[in-house]
């Protein structure tokens, strides 16, 4: 059967599902150590949160996971690859796939996916950081999705 998603306003939706939201931010929040703590809090059966808990997401927690595609040209010479991965890392965005060509003319093409949700300021400062690399001659998104 085809998933389906809808849109619904807050206060339409049933107490178990509100209240199973409720847990879940407590648990992520640290102010209850586990399931149990978090439906006791909250007054609901740890069978009704571990039915709906895959089913209900913040909508801006859906929207921050995005993953994109960097492309680059990087001077060929001994550790290049390991400063763009660690300004990448640096910022929260966690490198997915990596794919480099052999370098030509002293210069190599990498490519790499980056899944950005944890990303802790805006993809465009990480992009002008990975610019901003030494040895790093061209950095351009080239997909996000």
């Amino acid at each position: 059967m085809k998933e389906r998603y809808y849109l619904v306003r807050e206060d339409i939706l049933p107490d178990a599902v509100l209240k199973t939201m409720q847990v879940k931010q407590l648990l992520e929040a640290g102010d209850a150590k586990t399931v149990h703590e978090g439906v006791e809090q909250v007054g609901l059966s740890r069978s009704a949160f571990y039915k709906y808990k895959d089913g209900i997401h913040l909508i801006h927690q859906l929207e921050r996971e995005r993953i994109v595609t960097i492309s680059m040209d990087l001077e060929h010479e001994s550790g290049m690859l390991s400063k763009v991965l660690g300004s990448v890392a640096g910022h929260g965005a966690n490198v997915l796939t990596i794919h480099q060509s052999i370098p030509l003319q002293g210069r190599a093409n990498v490519v790499i996916s980056v899944e950005i949700s944890h990303l802790n300021e805006e993809l465009g400062e990480m992009l002008d950081s990975l610019k901003a690399i030494p040895g790093v001659k061209r950095a351009l998104i080239v997909g996000q999705g």
